[in-house]
Order: C-alpha cells, then structure tokens, then sequence
C-alpha cells in the first residue's frame, strides 16, 4: 500500500501543456511511496484521452471518469474513497508542486501526531514560475480566528491525515458549497477539534487565472458567506464574526481593479 494518495480533479484541460506540468510536478516527486488518482470531471474535450495516454506510461496513475461535470468536489470524493495511503495529498490540475512537496509534507505530519494535516506557502504565477512572485499570505499554525479575512491555507497544497477526512465525510457536494468547497471542509475540521499547519517553504506554484474572478457568479459569493456564517458561530468567533461572514458578498460588489489592489496589500502585510 503506498504511504500517499494524491487526488485530483480534472475538466476540460486537454489543449495546451498545463495539465502535463502539472501530473509530471507529481509524478517526478523525490519520495516515491505514492498513487496518484485522478478524475476527469466529465470532459468533452479530449482531456480523458490525454490522461490514459500518461496512465499507460506510468502505473502509479489511477484513473476515473465522471459522464457528466460534478465539480471538484465530487471528483475528489470519488478519488478519496478509492485511495489505498495513509495521507491524502490535494492537487490542483493547472498547478505545480515542488519536487520535495511530498516528502517534506510527509515528513511533517509524521513527526507531528498533534497536526491533522499540512500546508505550505505559495507561489503564484501566470505562465512560468518566477513571472508574478507574489506570496500566497503566510501563517504557520493558523486558529480559527485566522479564517475571518482570508483562508489562511493554500487549499490545494494540503495534505491530509486520512482519518480527519473521514470526520467530516470529504467534500461537501452540495450545490450552497460550490466554488467555495475549500473553506467548507477546512472549517469543518476546526469545527471538529482537527488543526492544521504550513510549512514555511514555498513547495506549491499557484497559476493566476486573471479571469478567475470575473466568472465567480454572486451565488457563489453568498454560498461562501452561509458556510463562514454558520462556521464563524460555531467557532465561537460571533459577534466579530459577523462582519467577516458577510465580506464575500460585500467584496462582490467591488470593482475588481480595486480589489486586487486591496488585496496585494493585505497580503503583502502578513509575509
């Protein structure tokens, strides 16, 4: 049985070489001990086609297919369910991991039995490493008060200890979660007593998608502003938490130059 199951999600990335970077950050990984399930989320554009094609070169590679589009949510429980580690490692289909990812993350959780699952920073990009270089904000063992502003995780670089997935039964696949399944689960374990952590070195690149924000619809905004008011709460984080729960629809209403300004600087405050 392999120490690490990586998991993840993939719709409609057939064209170009992201998706390549991205499975070959893992498949050339300096700890070996690992599966890597990956799910394609109901492509219709050849993107399953690509993946067998580098599952027959490489066994490590365990495949999935949804008939329809489910969202990552979804496809990543399908994965969960079938993986054989006692770690499960997240990974984004457009992004890279660093060489050492696993191992250091590994490391890690295995020297610390008190931590649930583990992080690191992150780097953004837009089409080669080193082109943007801006820090995902760093914190190093974040609390629940940590959460209000921002997700203090790059949800995408964790790994998790396999039984605090099982505490809160995966991803939440509803619709009131979609396009806000990360901070859902994340709080969902603190809501459960699970902590987590982030290593302090830079071992995941995060591709910036300029469009990403003009394609979040305002639904989606008020799906993340229940799951924040709901968790705030129950993290005894009310009545400060009220504000930061209504924030995802108040910064819906921002004009995005604006809020990518406001956001550099946040950032910038907390390296």
């Amino acid at each position: 049985m392999p120490e690490i199951s990586v998991v993840m999600s993939v719709y409609n990335l057939a064209g170009g070489q992201i998706l390549k970077k991205s499975v070959y950050s893992i498949l050339n990984q300096d700890f070996e001990d690992f599966e890597l399930l990956i799910c394609d989320d109901g492509s219709t554009d050849g993107t399953f086609e690509l993946l067998k094609g580098m599952a027959r070169k490489d066994s490590r590679i365990r495949l999935f297919r949804n008939k329809m589009n489910r969202k990552a949510g979804y496809a990543r429980n399908r994965c969960i369910k079938s993986a054989k580690g006692k770690f499960i490692a997240i990974m984004d289909a457009d992004d890279i991991s660093a060489k050492s990812r696993l191992r250091m993350q590994y490391s890690y959780l295995t020297k610390h039995p008190d931590i649930d699952f583990v992080g690191c920073r992150g780097e953004f990009f837009v089409n080669r490493i080193g082109d943007d270089g801006e820090i995902y904000w760093y914190c190093k063992r974040p609390q629940p008060e940590d959460f209000l502003f921002s997700l203090p995780f790059v949800h995408a670089s964790i790994m998790f200890r396999r039984e605090a997935l099982k505490k809160v039964h995966g991803y939440d696949t509803s619709r009131w979660v979609t396009r806000a399944e990360d901070y859902d689960i994340l709080l969902r374990l603190y809501e459960e007593g699970c902590y987590g952590a982030n290593l302090p070195e830079v071992l995941y690149y995060i591709r910036r998608d300029a469009n990403q924000y003009k394609r979040r619809k305002y639904r989606y905004r008020i799906n993340e502003a229940h799951i924040k008011w709901r968790a705030f709460y129950r993290l005894g984080l009310f009545p400060k938490g009220m504000f930061f729960a209504a924030k995802p629809m108040i910064v819906g209403l921002i004009p995005m130059r604006l809020l990518s300004v406001v956001q550099k600087k946040y950032y910038a405050g907390k390296r």
